[in-house]
């Protein structure tokens, strides 16, 4: 019988952590939505990660720059920002200081191999 709910309780910590995960995430559809109309990918990775394997699209913009690298390269603060780095937590921080910037359409993607998926249509 304790074996049952020792594993009940590593299921319901399990789904904890995949649901905390991909808190704050955009969907996979509506992101989708968003490249096809011209959505702005962002990779807040450091250089020598984005260097060592990038998604085409992406453009490189370092979580510790991101707010100075994106104000100068998109003056529009309605634009469509999607955001990704290895793992979701840092694109997450990113939408935070993005938002705090003023962007309004600023998205977590989540994590590279997630973002990658997304913009392959997977």
């Amino acid at each position: 019988m304790s074996s049952w709910v020792a594993f009940i309780i590593v299921l319901v910590l399990a789904l904890a952590y995949m649901f905390m995960k991909r808190s704050g995430q955009i969907s996979s559809k509506e992101a989708a939505e968003y490249l096809r109309s011209g959505a702005m990918l962002i990779d807040v990775r450091s250089v020598n990660e984005f260097d060592s394997g990038h998604i085409l699209q992406a453009y490189n913009m370092p979580l510790d720059r991101v707010d100075v690298l994106v104000p100068s390269a998109v003056k529009d603060k309605n634009k469509v920002l999607l955001l990704h780095c290895s793992t979701g937590v840092r694109s997450g921080l990113a939408k935070k200081k993005l938002e705090e910037l003023g962007y309004k359409n600023v998205f977590n993607l989540g994590s590279y191999e997630r973002a990658g998926k997304i913009v392959m249509g997977r």
